[in-house]
């Protein structure tokens, strides 16, 4: 009755839940969560804000990592009870409802299987984005800003926390530039692979000609610094300019020069932020993703990799890692990976799953991202 070998199948999807588990170890979730929720009850665990949303963001994330490997394990003994069903019964219904089941376990176990491939030396870190508009003037910049809300969707989806630290607005529409956090574990792993030019083609709505319009931005991933990170920057190798914020269109959002602007002398590494109340959280929050920044470079420095650095995203022509077509198709394609979606408005609604786990893979089989 069977066209699928379900003994088979069901024995691979074992095979590779038992591969996840002995990366992911289950006991040594358990014991962090243990660890994580006596450090969420204590009583003034909210004295700190800050501290107590990392130690509760860490205990949500650990504990939907165990969840997913458990539940995984339950639904393929679920299945194989179901396949079971469908054959003493001779139920064609029931064995398409097992059929559907095993394409969806083995999606589910292809993603949780990419956290096993996160091996590289930041990997585990959080993520700091950065997006810049560049070639095709005020298209790039909506595009900037469209790209921006991607991946906060996409952090949505996961339910992953973000913080836009610092948003640049284009005169017109859209954004010169924007910083923002992921604060999930293997955010920097999963994102890094989003690092590069991304190409825009579509109908511009800000010609009253429509015509088509080719524009491009990139997306510079660096880990997040922790305080157990040895970047120390003397004080004499930054320059810190002080200025008003401002939001959209010039409208000041800020009475008092708050905003941060910090220059790393030697790199030339500039870092704007004002989306803090305070002159002072705002220094402290720049000097964190310089910090962060000059641990990439020392990283791309040592692994000899300079073409990693965000001096090589040329954000142009003959630089682009992946284009987003709206007209005359509809297509967004990878071209490193040659994955590609039929469907850019899920693209663009934070759907890049698919992209991300090809370019994870295509990375740990010898590609470079």
């Amino acid at each position: 009755m069977a066209t699928i070998d379900f003994p088979a199948e069901i024995k691979a999807l074992r095979s590779t839940l038992e591969s996840i588990e002995a990366v992911s170890d289950p006991t040594a979730l358990r014991a962090k969560i243990a660890v994580l929720s006596e450090q969420a009850s204590v009583p003034n665990l909210w004295d700190d804000p800050e501290a107590a949303q990392k130690v509760t963001s860490a205990l949500s994330v650990t504990q939907g990592e165990l969840d997913r490997v458990a539940k995984l394990g339950a639904r393929i003994d679920d299945l194989e009870t179901l396949v079971e069903m469908a054959e003493e019964m001779d139920d064609a219904d029931t064995l398409a409802e097992a059929e559907a089941e095993l394409v969806g376990i083995r999606k589910d176990l292809d993603a949780l299987e990419i956290r096993t491939l996160l091996s590289g030396e930041y990997d585990a870190r959080e993520a700091v984005v950065t997006i810049r508009s560049g070639a095709g003037g005020v298209d790039a910049a909506d595009f900037a800003e469209m790209l921006m809300r991607m991946y906060l969707r996409w952090a949505e989806r996961h339910g992953y926390p973000t913080k836009v630290m610092d948003t640049s607005y284009a005169e017109e529409a859209g954004l010169k530039s924007a910083t923002f956090e992921v604060n999930a574990p293997y955010a920097f792993g999963n994102l890094s692979v989003e690092a590069g030019t991304h190409r825009l083609v579509r109908i511009s709505p800000f010609d009253n000609q429509g015509r088509r319009q080719t524009s491009f931005a990139a997306v510079e991933v660096i880990p997040l610094i922790e305080q157990t990170d040895s970047i120390e920057i003397p004080e004499s190798e930054i320059k810190v300019d002080v200025f008003r914020s401002s939001g959209p269109g010039g409208q000041s959002v800020n009475t008092t020069d708050s905003a941060v602007r910090m220059t790393h002398i030697p790199t030339g590494i500039v870092v704007s932020m004002q989306n803090e109340k305070s002159q002072i959280q705002n220094r402290a929050a720049a000097l964190r993703v310089l910090q962060s920044r000059l641990l990439l470079v020392r990283q791309t420095e040592e692994a000899a990799k300079k073409k990693e650095m965000a001096g090589d995203i040329k954000a142009s022509w003959g630089d682009q890692m992946r284009s987003y077509v709206l007209q005359p198709y509809q297509m967004v394609k990878d071209l490193r990976t040659e994955h590609e979606s039929g469907n850019p408005a899920a693209v663009f609604d934070g759907a890049i799953d698919d992209f991300i786990e090809a370019g994870v893979r295509w990375r740990r089989s010898g590609g470079t991202a």
